[in-house]
């Protein structure tokens, strides 16, 4: 027999399988608390199932629905803070998903970055399962990628998809019509739109990270990392009691770009800007970067996460249903006859 000289292997070109096994062991406890009804199998499989008559399903429309995080990634690698990174993926899915009027039923992740550490990908994938269990959605799988030469050392990248589904004619927007009650739903700050933005005005600031917050106690970098709200399991309870004609997922292009979306031609949404108080980290972005009030109402939430369009004659009910799960609720307006969104008051 001959001997050979060990050649090189994938471990050398920077790639560790047995890192990826690792982590998929660590994380199948997360997983498994996001199973719900309709949960068939575990992680680790080629493919991922779900059973929609096991779900309650009779006649299922499916509806699916993607995102990432955005730059706000940035802010979570530069401070090391990663635990609540995963919430803001599912939420930027499920929060349009429940806009069609549909139940998130299952998500699937997919991490890619340079040099795999086991640690660091844990922790985000917990907070992804977080995110699961908020929204009443299974984990069922994902894909976990490591690319050496792709990224700068310590940097990754974050995204996902969600699947949910409605009983066939119960999809949203529906029966939208003039004198609808626009009720708002608070939001938690900058969400995960915008951050861009948000760190060109940082750096305008000359702050950094760990600095004292501006705008709220604890360090700037933890403000700014305040995770997506997750307004699933209350729309759904608010649309299942009736008289919800539409939501709208305040995301990119602000208060002014989304409502609109979900409007039949000939309405718009008369909104006033005086029913609720701008959050603190608003005003601070708007002050330091010199931004004007047209500017900020579509580029940001502007502390308004999710507006349902209500029957007019079901709002006082809608509203009192979303305040005893926890809401902070506003009558942000109503819906009239024109188009856009066409506002009152002030904000600044």
């Amino acid at each position: 027999m001959t001997t050979q000289k060990n050649g090189l292997t994938y471990a050398d070109a920077g790639v560790d399988i047995d890192a990826g096994n690792a982590l998929v062991e660590r994380i199948k406890p997360a997983a498994k608390r996001t199973n719900r009804s309709g949960t068939v199998s575990g992680l680790g499989g080629f493919g991922a199932l779900f059973d929609l008559k096991a779900a309650g399903y009779n006649d299922p429309i499916l509806v699916g629905a993607t995102d990432g995080v955005g730059t706000k990634l940035r802010i979570a690698i530069d401070t090391g803070n990663v635990d609540t990174i995963g919430i803001d993926l599912v939420a930027m899915c499920v929060n349009d998903l429940v806009c069609q009027g549909a139940e998130p039923l299952f998500f699937l992740d997919y991490f890619a970055t340079g040099k795999l550490d086991v640690d660091q990908a844990a922790r985000i994938v917990e907070g992804i399962a977080e995110g699961c269990v908020q929204s009443g959605c299974a984990l069922i799988g994902g894909e976990t990628a490591e690319m050496p030469g792709m990224y700068h050392k310590g940097d990754f990248d974050l995204a996902g998809f969600a699947v949910g589904a409605m009983e066939r004619g119960e999809d949203l927007p529906k029966a939208v019509a003039e004198g609808d009650v626009l009720l708002g739903l608070g939001s938690n700050g900058v969400h995960s739109n915008g951050y861009s933005f948000v760190r060109k005005v940082v750096e305008l600031s000359g702050l950094g990270w760990d600095a004292a917050s501006p705008f709220s106690e604890g360090t700037l970098g933890a403000a700014l990392l305040a995770p997506t709200r997750l307004y699933v399991k209350q729309s759904l309870k608010a649309v299942r009691a009736g008289g919800v004609h539409a939501l709208a997922h305040i995301t990119g292009g602000g208060l002014t770009e989304n409502p609109p979306r979900v409007l039949p031609e000939g309405l718009a949404c008369e909104i006033d800007l005086g029913a609720w108080t701008l959050p603190p980290v608003f005003r601070w972005l708007a002050e330091t970067a010199g931004m004007s009030e047209p500017e900020l109402l579509k580029t940001f939430n502007c502390g308004i996460g999710m507006m349902l369009a209500v029957a007019a004659d079901r709002a006082d009910e809608i509203e009192a249903l979303l305040r005893t799960e926890g809401e902070t609720v506003c009558r942000m307006g109503r819906v009239v006859a024109g188009e856009g969104v066409i506002y009152k008051g002030r904000l600044l």
